[in-house]
């Protein structure tokens, strides 16, 4: 593969500082990319480069938002990839979260991305071109026990990708949803459970930047859809 292709590419990373995000900040960045990254706490990464652009804004602050995200454009019209990979996991019987909680959590890890991907596409539109990868999960695909949120988060945004890959298809813009199994990631710090120690029981997140970078080459016209993955041994360890 010819990552050459992803030098001077202006892609922006939400949770770009733990994780899935920061494993692909880290794959672009080496690539020559220039990365805009998205994060709470930008003293977990801090890469050394000017080429890696730390931003601290607050996806799900919707007043503020688009403001933020148009300014950003404004100030940086190169930008032409964008990377949606925030979230975290919270699992129980749906009994046991208040109206409160089920609101903040959809709006974390669904309608912060919904809204992000709002503000870039009519910038991607005008350009007639760009990329745009949503992190998802194996929870897209099927329902499983205290997943109720996860997976109502996971299916929504799965859904959301495959609308705006229709809508956008005739303006050179493509979207590709990729959704891993559990992936060994600080992910699981707050939960009382996490992938088995065996390297077999886990997808390791530079195993999804190399598929970011491969769908980000990919010549032009040609769409990688929708990408599962899982870790060869389903073996969780509980706390």
């Amino acid at each position: 593969m010819d990552y050459k292709i992803i030098k001077d590419r202006h892609i922006l990373i939400t949770g770009s500082s733990s994780g899935i995000g920061r494993a692909t900040a880290e794959r672009l960045l080496a690539a020559g990319a220039i990365v805009y990254g998205i994060a709470r706490d930008h003293k977990k990464f801090e890469p050394g480069t000017k080429r890696y652009k730390p931003l601290t804004i607050d996806t799900t602050d919707f007043q503020a938002l688009p403001r933020q995200l148009s300014e950003l454009l404004a100030a940086h019209p190169k930008i032409d990839g964008l990377i949606n990979n925030a979230g975290y996991g919270s699992f129980d019987g749906l009994e046991n979260f208040s109206p409160e909680q089920i609101y903040s959590y959809i709006n974390d890890n669904l309608t912060s991305h919904l809204v992000v991907t709002r503000c870039f596409l009519p910038h991607f539109k005008t350009k007639n071109n760009g990329d745009i990868i949503f992190i998802g999960s194996e929870a897209a695909l099927e329902g499983g026990k205290k997943g109720s949120l996860y997976c109502a988060a996971k299916f929504g945004l799965r859904g959301f990708s495959q609308s705006i890959r229709q809508e956008s298809a005739n303006k050179n813009i493509r979207v590709t949803l990729i959704n891993p199994g559990m992936v060994r990631t600080p992910f699981f710090d707050d939960l009382n459970f996490s992938p088995g120690d065996d390297d077999r029981s886990a997808i390791e997140p530079t195993d999804i930047a190399d598929i970011i970078l491969n769908v980000l080459i990919m010549r032009p016209g040609t769409v990688i859809d929708e990408i599962n993955l899982t870790p060869q041994k389903k073996v969780i360890s509980f706390d």
